[in-house]
């Protein structure tokens, strides 16, 4: 929301300076994005004659245009505006000056072997609003050689705020004086709009609407106005003025009052030529095979969810949000039906962005209309028209009604010091409340408040304490200590948030780096990666690629490392921990930690190197990465089963997954499939992997048993190989898990070493060699003890195998 200083002051009379008004905004919640003193920044910008515009001789879309600037001697300026033409007066900028809003500095330079000494200026170049069609066009009394910021009013303070959704009051002029006075920095100025008595008794041209008992009540009430025999044209300078300072382009009198409306008093309106209406004027829902050519030049195709204004001959408007091309306001209305209508915020807020429309009208409706604004908007608007073109005043044809909710709030006066903290007298919150609008009633502690038709956010006790709140100063607001404990604190975190931050630790501590990634994807994604059912899909999606609720994690983040590898950077590891949704009941929300590597970033580093380049990243960096994690939450990986069935999105072989049970499934890891990596655009093997967070058991509130002392033996470990012959298909955890059994006072650890397959251990079978650790505890073991721990662990192995000794 944009105004100028000056603006502000059309309805707060203070003396505060642009720095104090600027503070204050933001104490009230007004957060300034930016003050800007339009003088300075386009001081160098001067008004300029072109005195001839000719053809380039060597090309066919630029001119070759002779200058006066006031200097006593013509410019020489290439331009390529397709509206630059012989006689026209706009705006010029010396070599030197800079361009803001092409963000560079000016040279003099030669175009197609013709020399440019300047350059004349579109209002998107200076900054002035998004218009970059062609050069500003200038009135025909504009002073050659003038500041551009004296001859157009620029050369004031301009400020930028932000407005939160609630704050549809704001999005005026009016409403952000009526904060600041009621803050202290001013007294806002009484209201200067009268009724306008109609000339005419009757209105030629009826309104209804007509809205079905199943259809959204889109519009609430609707007034119109017809005006005959106005003379349209150019707005005045100061109007023009206004509308450049903020961002907006002039366009005529009628169009400029409404936009000068909009801003001023947060009342969208809109102006029709009533030359271009065929019958009375109806707001309902678009039929099915409609369509619109709007003022932005585009054509939208409408169905039974949009509200139209329409007439006989079809839509004229899209109710809201904007108007039509074919009947809007021209220089050459002569007749004029003016629009003032009350739309419903949610309802305009769900078209405009079903259409993609962005105007000024929506983002004033879908944060809330003043509901009581469409009488006196009107009578505001008929005023002006004909302050501005003159002309004879019909009556207003009116239909349907709607009013504010007239809000009644029974406030405690010490509620503010229980929500805020601060000290606020009586007289003080009555004096905050009643300059906001507010009407304060009763004597005792408990008051009755209530709310102004333009603050429908206000709905409860506690949006009272904050509007008296805001009026102190946030910054009052005093800050205390918690009170110091006199004892341990108890544990603060729940079991998955100490999950969740392990994990991060873990997966950071392994290298990989951290991405937060959108819980929206595409449903073909959703789909692919085991989602994608309709209790999970967004009613009102952001973005077409965004339409469902992600069922894992790897959407995310395979599409950040197909992002980075764009830019240069093929080798990444990322990890994130997050939600995923299975569906919409509260058990279908879980908590999983996720990772990837891609190209050759394993654990050790990644890219070449003078001692050997890197590996691909395979399967078992993603089993290491997940049983890191495990392992820091505790979880026994030696009582975790290994299930050699590799997940969907896993190349098939080269995955698996971790359980406790059948029942209670950890986590999955394994290198994505090569057809899937294909079809997300990723080059290069990616191992994954995913944990389930939510599916780790909770820890005993009290332990079993005592953790057992420390045990070290001073006996030197030795260490024996095996090398067995088993069937191709028997794992090497089998293996493992047998041996590690066969004496488990003496085996404290068991390795996989080697494993070969060939002929010579026969068709479909393979060879697994293992290293044993024995830890004597007592006494040096005897070559007959060794002799006897060493059969038991062959008759382990080869009972959970079937296989044999390999010789």
């Amino acid at each position: 929301m944009k105004f100028t200083l000056d603006w502000l002051k059309d309805h707060l009379d203070t003396t505060a300076s642009a720095d104090e008004i600027s503070e204050a905004l933001t104490t009230v919640g007004l957060e300034v994005e930016s003050v800007e003193d339009q003088g300075k920044a386009l001081r160098d910008f001067v008004v300029a004659h072109v005195v001839s515009a000719e053809k380039h001789p060597n090309a066919d879309k630029l001119r070759v245009c002779k200058v006066d600037a006031g200097t006593g001697e013509l410019i020489d300026v290439v331009c390529g505006a397709p509206n630059a033409r012989t006689g026209m007066k706009t705006v010029f900028a010396f070599p030197g000056t800079y361009i803001p809003g092409s963000d560079f500095t000016l040279t003099k330079g030669n175009i197609r072997g013709s020399a440019s000494n300047g350059m004349l200026c579109s209002a998107r170049e200076l900054e002035l609003s998004d218009d970059h069609t062609g050069i500003i066009e200038l009135p025909d009394d504009a002073p050659i050689g003038a500041r551009y910021v004296d001859f157009a009013g620029l050369n004031g303070v301009v400020y930028d705020i932000s407005i939160t959704p609630n704050r549809g009051d704001c999005t005026a002029v009016r409403g952000v004086a009526r904060d600041l006075a009621a803050f202290g920095i001013g007294k806002l100025k009484p209201d200067t709009i009268k009724p306008v008595p109609a000339s005419e008794k009757t209105s030629p041209i009826p309104v209804t609407l007509s809205f079905g008992a199943d259809e959204p009540q889109f519009c609430k009430m609707f007034a119109g106005r017809l005006i005959t025999g106005v003379k349209n044209g150019p707005s005045p300078e100061w109007l023009q003025a206004r509308l450049r300072a903020v961002g907006l382009r002039p366009i005529n009198a009628l169009v400029d009052m409404t936009n000068y409306i909009s801003f001023d008093r947060g009342r969208p309106l809109h102006v029709f030529d009533a030359d271009t209406l065929n019958g009375g004027i109806v707001a309902r829902m678009a039929r099915k095979g409609e369509s619109l050519l709007a003022l932005d030049g585009k054509t939208y195709e409408l169905d039974e969810s949009v509200c139209v204004i329409a007439d006989s001959s079809g839509p004229l408007g899209i109710g809201g949000i904007m108007g039509g091309e074919a009947t809007g306001s021209t220089d050459q209305t002569v007749n004029v039906f003016i629009e003032c209508a009350w739309f419903e915020p949610t309802d305009v807020a769900a078209v405009g962005r079903k259409l993609g429309i962005n105007s000024d009208a929506r983002y004033r409706f879908e944060r809330t209309v003043d509901p009581e604004s469409v009488m006196w908007g009107i009578e505001y608007a008929t005023q002006m028209v004909l302050d501005l073109c003159g002309g004879t005043v019909h009556e207003t044809a009116v239909a349907g009604h709607v009013e504010g909710p007239h809000t009644e709030i029974e406030f405690p006066l010490a509620e503010t010091k229980r929500l805020t903290g601060l000290e606020v007298t009586r007289a003080e919150t009555e004096h905050f409340l009643n300059r906001l609008g507010f009407e304060v009633e009763g004597s005792g502690e408990v008051v009755k408040v209530t709310v102004p038709s333009w603050r429908p956010d206000v709905t409860q006790k506690a949006d009272i304490a904050e509007e008296v709140m805001r009026m102190v100063g946030v910054d009052k607001v005093p800050v205390e200590p918690l009170p110091r404990l006199n004892h341990v604190a108890p544990r603060m975190l729940t079991a998955i948030q100490n999950r969740r931050r392990i994990a991060r630790r873990a997966l950071a501590a392994r290298g990989l780096d951290e991405a937060v990634t959108w819980s929206f994807i595409s449903h073909d994604l959703a789909t692919r990666f085991g989602g994608g059912g309709d209790d999970v899909q967004l009613a009102n999606a952001i973005a077409s690629d965004m339409t469902d609720m992600r069922p894992s994690l790897l959407p995310g983040l395979l599409s950040a490392a197909t992002r980075n590898a764009n830019r240069g950077f093929a080798d990444v590891g990322l990890f994130e921990v997050g939600q995923i949704f299975l569906s919409d009941k509260p058990e279908g929300q879980h908590t999983y930690a996720t990772g990837i590597r891609t190209g050759t970033a394993g654990f050790d580093g990644a890219g070449r190197h003078w001692s050997g380049n890197g590996k691909p990243v395979g399967v078992f960096d993603a089993k290491a990465d997940l049983g890191a994690v495990l392992d820091a939450l505790g979880v026994d990986i030696e009582k975790v089963q290994l299930v050699a069935e590799a997940p969907a999105w896993s190349h098939p072989g080269r995955g698996g997954r971790l359980q406790l049970g059948p029942k209670v499934i950890l986590g999955w890891f394994g290198e994505l499939h090569p057809a899937w990596a294909r079809e997300l655009d990723i080059d290069g093997p990616v191992a994954a992997f995913e944990i389930d967070l939510d599916a780790l058991p909770e820890p005993r509130k009290k332990a079993t048993k005592a953790k057992p002392a420390l045990s070290l033996s001073d006996l030197m470990p030795l260490s024996r190989d095996f090398a067995f012959v088993v069937g191709r298909d028997v794992t090497a955890a089998t293996i493992l898990k047998a041996a590690r059994g066969a004496d488990k006072a003496l085996i404290t650890d068991v390795a996989v070493f080697d494993v070969f397959e060939g002929t010579h251990v026969g068709e479909g079978r393979k060879s697994v060699a293992i290293e044993v650790t024995l830890q004597p505890q007592d006494k040096t073991l005897t070559d007959e003890e060794i002799e006897k721990v060493s059969g038991s662990i062959v008759a382990a192995v080869e009972k959970a195998t079937g296989g044999t000794l390999r010789k």
